[in-house]
């Protein structure tokens, strides 16, 4: 996440520079060999260095796989090629994980064993194939011959960056080492956001002045590249808000494994997909992109609202159809947000303009998620109280067999994982209490208090899970609402 956040804007730049075709290739050549060695990871340690690797080829393809349609077709026609990308893209966010959770769920596949490793390993046949296909079939546009690389910027822009994602996304976790030694989270988190001030008031002042900025201050005098900056931002926040947590919804809900939750986003992987690729095609048509903006933005916000409607006793239909009318809002503006940011810029601006929205799409998706997870938490917390308090979590704490559910600090994760995992922990009570030397009816009248409690504690966390939910949920119909109003302002210009 830090890397890829880090890495799009300048990957925009750059291709801008040195040509789409050869930045591309560098980003696929990078990813695929951040995939192999983290699949080959021994450590931790080596596993957040390769991911990170990694992270910097994902985000120069991202950079550059929705610009490339804006070199290779005039605008007019970019409207269904934008459409057709805008449902792979959508296709893949979810069969990815989905694909991902098969995969560690241990399977046999022509006599070896999947595992954790496979899901990085499978990207290296798939880079393989992609670095030849791009080299062989991806024609290489010229580019200005000279060249002069906004280094202090993209120092700065890196810092900055860096900062923002380290102060609201797993502070804690990547500052451990401080805290232990004593310093305060919220000294740490104000550092980060001091760098933050700095570095952008720098990056700011430097771009002014640089003869190749790696983000033109001018782009913001543009009206439709502030407004469509803005709402993806909005719009990034709402679909993680959306998307993330209805998977944690069925896991705790409905009681389903990783895999199968994410099976069940399937509705809204369909209606994404056949809402791009025909609001693709009726954009080339028309020529026109306002409306369907506009359009897949209320659609949204009216699906996103409609998820406060979901309840334990909700059956997975009504579900189905809320995640299909927002598929249906989503496919609907995201291909035509890049369309419409291409149509305002001349072709030696494609990249880093283009790349610009996706890195506020990408920032909303970020500071949406860590503002989420801290409402859901609170929500949580305010509805059961202290967790170490409930006679189900001090029962698991006492019994050896079931302790392994709690290691370390008792968090709100870890009330929802054991939650998720009751099925294992009841059978592991039963088996434990079964084998004692304790008479029959003294067993069973134990497994009996057991499985009350069980219940009881996750009626508990299912009701206080869905309160939380309906207040993400809420937000996520006003951010939605919020980028409605800003897209009205929108100019309903022609594709030209």
């Amino acid at each position: 996440l830090l890397t890829s956040t880090i890495t799009i804007p300048l990957a925009g730049k750059f291709s801008d520079m040195y040509g789409r075709k050869p930045t591309l290739i560098a980003g696929v050549i990078i990813f695929t060999i951040g995939s192999l060695l983290s699949g080959m990871s021994g450590n931790i340690e080596q596993l957040v260095a390769w991911r990170a690797l990694q992270g910097i080829g994902g985000g120069i393809i991202m950079a550059n796989a929705f610009t490339i349609i804006g070199d290779l077709f005039e605008a007019r026609e970019r409207g269904k090629w934008q459409g057709v990308i805008g449902a792979t893209f959508g296709m893949s966010a979810i069969i990815g994980p989905l694909l991902g959770g098969w995969l560690t769920d241990n399977h046999e596949i022509l006599g070896l064993t999947t595992n954790w490793r496979w899901t990085f390993f499978i990207n290296v046949p798939v880079g393989i194939l992609a670095f030849f296909i791009i080299s062989r079939y991806l024609p290489h546009i010229k580019h200005d011959s000279k060249h002069y690389p906004d280094y202090l910027g993209a120092g700065l822009i890196t810092i900055c960056l860096a900062s923002l994602i380290l102060a609201v996304d797993n502070t804690e976790t990547v500052f451990s080492w401080l805290i232990d030694q004593g310093a305060s989270l919220e000294i740490i988190k104000g550092v980060m956001w001091v760098i933050v001030v700095v570095t952008l008031s720098a990056f700011i002042f430097v771009e002014k002045t640089a003869r190749q900025p790696i983000i033109s201050l001018s782009f913001f005098k543009n009206k439709t590249f502030r407004i469509m900056s803005i709402a993806s931002f909005l719009f990034g926040a709402a679909f993680l808000g959306s998307l993330l947590y209805l998977t944690q919804f069925n896991q705790q809900v409905f009681g389903v494994d990783a895999s199968t939750a994410g099976l069940m986003l399937l509705p809204m992987v369909i209606a994404v997909s056949f809402s791009s690729i025909a609001t693709g095609q009726l954009v080339s048509k028309t020529g026109r992109y306002k409306y369907f903006i506009l359009a897949g933005f209320v659609i949204s916000t009216i699906g996103a609202f409609a998820l406060t409607s979901l309840e334990p006793s909700s059956p997975y239909s009504q579900e189905a159809i809320i995640m299909a009318i927002i598929g249906i809002g989503f496919g609907m503006a995201l291909p035509i947000v890049n369309l419409a940011v291409q149509n305002e810029f001349t072709h030696k601006d494609l990249g880093v303009a283009t790349s610009s929205v996706q890195l506020f799409r990408g920032l909303g998706s970020t500071i949406g998620t860590a503002v989420f997870s801290g409402i859901l938490t609170a929500s949580i917390v305010s509805s059961i109280g202290k967790p170490s308090d409930i006679p189900y979590v001090q029962t698991l704490t006492q019994s050896p067999s079931s302790s392994q559910f709690l290691s370390g600090e008792i968090t709100t994760d870890t009330l929802l994982r054991i939650n998720s995992q009751k099925s294992d922990i009841a059978t592991g009570a039963e088996s434990v209490i079964s084998s004692s030397n304790l008479p029959a009816p003294q067993k069973q009248a134990l497994i009996d208090d057991f499985l009350a409690k069980q219940n009881q504690f996750s009626q508990q966390i299912i009701n206080a899970f869905t309160s939380g939910l309906h207040e993400i949920f809420t937000i996520s119909s006003i951010l939605m609402l919020l980028a409605v109003c800003f897209v009205v302002f929108l100019k309903n210009k022609r594709l030209v």
